[in-house]
């Protein structure tokens, strides 16, 4: 085999190996994403991933450990077994709230 057909080879066979790798990588990221449930009140400041209220751009953005209106993905079923101290139960809720002292 001359040098050109083995780099080709080689070039397709690769291509070919990271096609297939994405496609894996993406059907594990989908399935992970159906096993997890939006917490708010579990996040440390700037460490939500959405929605921190007015004032606020997405990800990354809440202002307060804890904060009521920021939510963290967490494994579905887990939330509202998640310590928060601000929230009105002390544990994660499914949906914003307004926090109590901690």
């Amino acid at each position: 085999m001359n040098k050109v057909n083995t780099a080709t080879t080689l070039a397709f066979a690769l291509s070919t190996a990271l096609a297939a790798s994405g496609t894996a990588l993406a059907d594990n990221h989908a399935g992970a994403e159906h096993d997890m449930e939006k917490c708010y009140g579990v996040a440390l400041a700037g460490q939500n991933d959405c929605a921190a209220g007015p004032g606020t751009t997405c990800a990354g953005t809440s202002k307060t450990d804890y904060q009521g209106n920021a939510w963290k993905l967490v494994p579905a079923g887990t939330c509202l077994e998640t310590d928060s101290p601000t929230s009105p139960t002390g544990k994660g809720q499914l949906d914003a709230f307004e926090e109590v002292k901690a």
